[in-house]
This record gives structure tokens, C-alpha cells and sequence, in this order.
């Protein structure tokens, strides 16, 4: 059985990946820091699917060396992970001086350092099998400056770029690395943020389908819906200025 790793598993974009990606028989490694969430979407995937082999682990990738620990169990289930998933991570909402230092470190790490050491780890063990696929979640917040979520959308701009490059690098060993980039998306992504979800938001299983067919297809950049990909060729400058505007309406 081919088995893909799904980082942030069981809410969201995370868990929508999952179900899609089981249901085309893979087995799946769902990652998350909170085991009783683990527990609960382990619970759910072997109901809906009971003939794909579904593993949990607990860890926390907001967390120095959490990336390594996880690579390393991994190993020990000996498990060769075919696609890995790339898409824990959270934001942060408000002035960027008023929000907490610890927070916006965790925020950095689990956002753009725990991808970057994934991919560099798993990158190595797929080049010598010269096959693979690696999908990383940035967001369309990647394209332009975001004040008032200014660390989150600079992290995706990150992960943007960098997945970008290795993907470059990644053709000559037959890997492919590909960046999904969703827009607004119904998930608790608002809720932890501390506002209300956009009513326009797209629902993470139309996410999750657009993700796969463009992993798929080999797609170097995936943004799901039309609309997205219009916000895209929208000079930066002028979506900087509506993200403050809309942003610290939110907000107060």
C-alpha cells in the first residue's frame, strides 16, 4: 500500500486531504498535536474507509526538533511515505506589536520551518527512489502583504517561495513538489484566529478535491476557484490596502 503523510490531519483542509486520498486507497499518517483529536479522526476514517490502514501521531510541529521526532517515527513504523502533505499550521490576528512573542515564534516554526525540514528530510529518501510527491499549503495570502495577520501571510509567502524553488530542483529526480495556495475556506482556521468565518468561505472538501487533482496533474501552483486566481493578477499594492481595510474592521 502507497501511503501519504498529512500534517495538520483532523480538521479542515487536513482531514478533507485525507478522506480524498484515502479514498484513491492510499493509507494515511494523520499528524497533529492534540491525540484526542487524532483519536477522533482515526475513528471516523476507519468508519468511512475500512480497508485503508490509517496511522495517528501526536506531535507538536509548532515545536523545536518536533519535525526530526517525526521523520524518525515514521522510520520505526517503516513506513515509505509516497506523498507527504504539507499543511499544519495557524495565524495570528491583530497589530503585529500587540500580539504575544512566544505565539508568533510558534507560529514561524510550525508555518515555515517544520515544512521546510520536512521536505528536506523526506526530499532525500524520495530522490533515491526517484519517485514521490510533495504537496505543501501555502495560501493566496502569499501574494501580497498582509497587515494586521502581517506574520501569517509573510509565512506563506515563504512557503510559496521555497516550495517554488525545490520544486526546480525536485524534476531532475523525478519528485514532484507542488503548492496549494486556497483562498478563504470554511475550517476553524477563523475560529482560532478569533473571528467570524467569511460566508464566501469554500468548503475544505472542494479544497481538498481541487489539491489532489492538481497534485495529480503535477500542477507547479494550485489555487481552487476562479475567483482566486482572479485575486492573484491583482496588483499587490491594492490588495495590501483592502487586507488592512478588512482586517482591522474584523478586528474591532
Amino acid at each position: 500500500m502507497k501511503y501519504a503523510l498529512v500534517t495538520g490531519a483532523t480538521s479542515g483542509i487536513g482531514i478533507a486531504i485525507s478522506r480524498v486520498l484515502a479514498r484513491k486507497g492510499y493509507g494515511i499518517v494523520m499528524v497533529s498535536s492534540s491525540l484526542k483529536h487524532l483519536e477522533e479522526a482515526k475513528k471516523s476514517m476507519d468508519k468511512r474507509f475500512p480497508k485503508v490502514k490509517v496511522y495517528i501521531i501526536e506531535e507538536d510541529l509548532g515545536i523545536k526538533d518536533s519535525a526530526l521526532r517525526l521523520y524518525n517515527k515514521i522510520k520505526k513504523l517503516g513506513i515509505t511515505v509516497d506523498i507527504l502533505v504539507n499543511n499544519a499550521g495557524f495565524g495570528l490576528a491583530g497589530p503585529s506589536e500587540k500580539i504575544d512573542v512566544k505565539n508568533d515564534e510558534k507560529l514561524l516554526y510550525l508555518n515555515m520551518t517544520a515544512p521546510t525540514i520536512l521536505c528536506k528530510l523526506f526530499l532525500r529518501d524520495m530522490y533515491k527512489r526517484r519517485k514521490g510527491s510533495i504537496l505543501n499549503v501555502a495560501s493566496t495570502a502569499a501574494f501580497q502583504p498582509g497587515p494586521y495577520n502581517a506574520t501569517y501571510f509573510a509565512s506563506k509567502s515563504y512557503i510559496y517561495s521555497y516550495s517554488r524553488a525545490i520544486r526546480y530542483e525536485a524534476k531532475r529526480y523525478g519528485v514532484s513538489v507542488c503548492t496549494l495556495c486556497p483562498g478563504t475556506t470554511r475550517t476553524k482556521f477563523f475560529v482560532k484566529e478569533g473571528i467570524k468565518t467569511p460566508m464566501w468561505a469554500m468548503p475544505a472538501g472542494k479544497v481538498a478535491e481541487y489539491a489532489i487533482d492538481g497534485l495529480e496533474k503535477d500542477k507547479a501552483v494550485i489555487i481552487p476557484g476562479n475567483m482566486n486566481k482572479i485575486f492573484k493578477i491583482i496588483p499587490s499594492g491594492v490588495k495590501l490596502a483592502a487586507v488592512a481595510v478588512m482586517k482591522n474592521k474584523v478586528l474591532r
